[in-house]
């Protein structure tokens, strides 16, 4: 999780519009606006800002963070960069 950002204990705690980061191996692998859930099987889907596509993620699979509400998003060449 970077600073600011809150971990997402489960799908029940997202809401469409919300801007999440899933990560794998600390790595962010997609960041984007939730435009739907499927709680009871702990998948979302959401818009990704760094592919373009639509993307459906597995709690289950990834490191979920949110930023906080009204944040705007921020710029992740850096951290690709790094990974």
């Amino acid at each position: 999780m970077t600073t600011g950002e809150a971990s997402v204990a489960d799908c029940h705690d997202l809401v469409a519009g919300d801007l999440p980061s899933a990560r794998y191996k600390g790595s962010v692998v997609h960041r984007g606006r939730v435009t739907e859930q499927v709680p009871e099987c702990g998948l979302f889907w959401i818009m990704d800002e760094l592919t373009g596509g639509r993307h459906l993620l597995d709690k289950a699979d990834l490191e979920i963070g949110r930023a906080p509400t009204g944040t705007a998003p921020r710029d992740l060449a850096g951290e690709l960069a790094a990974a």
